[in-house]
Order: structure tokens, then C-alpha cells, then sequence
């Protein structure tokens, strides 16, 4: 069954007040009562939603209490570092003071093995001077027993 262009035109003119008649701003009651548990569910999970939200922000805001808590921790420790290698810089640096008074200590050791190379020198020297003389008295004794074995011959020869 077609329909007629008048019919057409006759639908589309009512159209609008049929819808407006059925429409949900005159809902029945039944649908009402369903439409506010519908709200109420709504609301309901909506704040079911917004108290698990504030837990989320509440278990970060702990979450960032320990890091932060971790940070401080790992700032302490690093100052504990800071602390020990100034002390080993200050060990180090009397370490450095202990070598050079050892190497003052050296340096007078060595003056004084200098000075005892000198007084060995000197005595060296000594003996040096001690042989010439033996040498020079051992070559006039020798020349004063020649001399005189000469002379004891020539006077038994003499005789």
C-alpha cells in the first residue's frame, strides 16, 4: 500500500506534535522514577569514582613522600661521602707533611754524609801524606845501610 503525497504532507505536518505528545519532558511516572535511580546510580558512582580518585592522590602523595624520603637518604650519604674524602684529603695531606719531614730528615742525612766524606778525604790525605814519609824515610834508611855497608867494606878492605 503506497502512500498518498497527502498523506505524506499530513504526517510531517503532525509529526512534531505526535513526538511532542510522546516526548520525555512529559514522561509517565514510571519512567521518572526509573530516570532518578538512574541519576542516583549516577551520582553514587561518581563519587564511588571521586573517593577512589582521592585514594590514587593519597597513595602518590605517599609514594612521593618516600621518594622524597629516599632523596633525602641518598643526600645524607653523600654528604657521609663528602665527609670521608675530606678526611682522606686531610691524610692524605699529612701523609705529604710525614714525606717531607722524611725528606728534610734526607737531606740532613745526606749533609751529614757529605761532611763524613770530607772528614774521610782529610784522612785519606793523612795516610797519603803518612806513606810519602814512610816511603821517604824507608828510601834514607836503605840509602844510610847502603852507605854505611859501604863504608864498613871499604874500611876492612883498608885494614
Amino acid at each position: 500500500m503506497a502512500l498518498a503525497q497527502e498523506d505524506i504532507e499530513f504526517i510531517k505536518s503532525h509529526l512534531g506534535e505526535w513526538l511532542a505528545e510522546q516526548s520525555l519532558g512529559k514522561p509517565p511516572a514510571v519512567y521518572e522514577l526509573e530516570l532518578r535511580e538512574r541519576m542516583v546510580r549516577v551520582e553514587e558512582e561518581l563519587k564511588h569514582q571521586r573517593e577512589l580518585m582521592y585514594q590514587g592522590f593519597q597513595q602518590m602523595e605517599k609514594r612521593f613522600e618516600q621518594v622524597d624520603q629516599r632523596f633525602e637518604q641518598m643526600e645524607k650519604r653523600f654528604q657521609q661521602i663528602d665527609q670521608r674524602f675530606e678526611q682522606v684529603e686531610r691524610r692524605f695531606e699529612q701523609v705529604e707533611q710525614h714525606f717531607e719531614q722524611v725528606e728534610r730528615r734526607f737531606e740532613q742525612v745526606e749533609r751529614r754524609f757529605e761532611q763524613v766524606d770530607r772528614r774521610f778525604e782529610r784522612v785519606d790525605q793523612r795516610f797519603d801524606e803518612m806513606l810519602r814519609r814512610h816511603d821517604r824515610q824507608f828510601l834514607w834508611l836503605v840509602g844510610f845501610i847502603v852507605t854505611c855497608t859501604g863504608l864498613l867494606f871499604a874500611g876492612l878492605r883498608l885494614f
